[in-house]
């Protein structure tokens, strides 16, 4: 090999691979374009190429350090670099991203919360007036225990770790299932909201006629404070996707299925966080009989206020200020 010829050739590849990585250390791999971060990585496998051809025909210890020095620099921006920006597009997603798209779909959250809620108040009207239908809402064996006394609670304890990790199964499937149930046009969410609702109305009478309704409420507060939004989040990516197949508007129903599609897949990050962290305080604080009902409810109510500030905030580098 003419190694003068060779290195003439090679040369400028060299420098251009050199000029580029100069520009992501200085102002990042945000400062490329979409042309000049696919010139980067066919630089790159091209002077990694030079590497290779220069040890096996051994061209000079001091090119063959350069070129590894320049290798080793586009392996980091490249390589590492790229699991950076993911991890900064992750960190900016919870920062930013979530709440920005809670906002922004807040009244399909409005419209899952007060189907829920609805069906609740209608069904602790009826459970007081009909004892039939609290029996048709409640299992049986779980009116049993609450007419004897007791809360159910306490069959957590002693298997936190496992209580913990179904109940953030069960919410996750749950929620799911409502985000999936947009594509029946809505109903099976609108379902999963009522039914929750009706149930939880039914629960709420039942420990209300027996005296039990303070412990009760200081049970789920905590968690509650997390999960029932997570689940108005879910019910409300679910009518997105209603929206998109009943009422596309400007869209054709494909293009409004990836446009509303999108925003609900970005609900749902945020929903799995909130189950998952609502699940650990299901799991190991709710129910821990050590913990006054009074801290409870504290607990509870700071934990909303957390949350309801944290998904009203914005990015006023990004977001124009009304």
């Amino acid at each position: 090999m003419n190694l003068k010829r060779w290195i003439a050739r090679r040369e400028a590849n060299w420098k251009r691979l050199d000029a580029l990585l100069r520009q992501i250390e200085k102002r990042g791999l945000k400062s490329l374009s979409a042309l000049e971060i696919r010139e980067l990585a066919s630089l790159y496998r091209s002077v990694s190429g030079d590497l290779a051809r220069a040890r096996t025909h051994r061209v000079g210890d001091r090119l063959i350090q350069n070129l590894q020095t320049l290798t080793a620099r586009g392996y980091s921006q490249i390589y590492q670099g790229s699991r950076h920006q993911e991890w900064q597009s992750v960190r900016d997603f919870i920062l930013w991203g979530f709440p920005a798209i809670v906002q922004k779909t807040r009244a399909y959250t409005a419209l899952a919360t007060a189907i829920f809620l609805g069906m609740g108040l209608i069904a602790w009207w009826f459970a007081w007036q009909d004892p039939v239908f609290m029996s048709l809402m409640v299992p049986e064996r779980l009116i049993e225990t609450v007419r004897d006394g007791k809360l159910w609670m306490g069959s957590i304890l002693g298997i936190e770790p496992l209580a913990s990790t179904n109940i953030m199964i069960n919410n996750i499937r749950v929620s799911f299932s409502a985000v999936a149930g947009g594509v029946t046009a809505g109903l099976f969410t609108i379902y999963i909201l009522a039914l929750n609702g009706l149930l939880i109305g039914a629960i709420a009478t039942l420990v209300g006629q027996n005296g039990l309704a303070y412990p009760f409420w200081a049970f789920v507060l905590p968690h509650g404070a997390l999960e029932l939004p997570a689940i108005f989040l879910a019910g409300g990516a679910g009518l997105l996707i209603a929206r998109a197949i009943v009422f596309p508007g400007k869209y054709k129903r494909i293009d409004a299925l990836k446009y509303y599609g999108t925003q609900a897949a970005q609900l749902v990050f945020g929903i799995i966080v909130l189950l998952v962290i609502a699940g650990l305080i299901e799991g190991f604080f709710s129910p821990n009989p050590v913990i006054p009902d009074s801290l409870k409810y504290l607990t509870g109510g700071i934990i909303f206020i957390l949350l309801v500030t944290y998904c009203r905030r914005r990015n006023d580098l990004q977001s124009p200020v009304n």
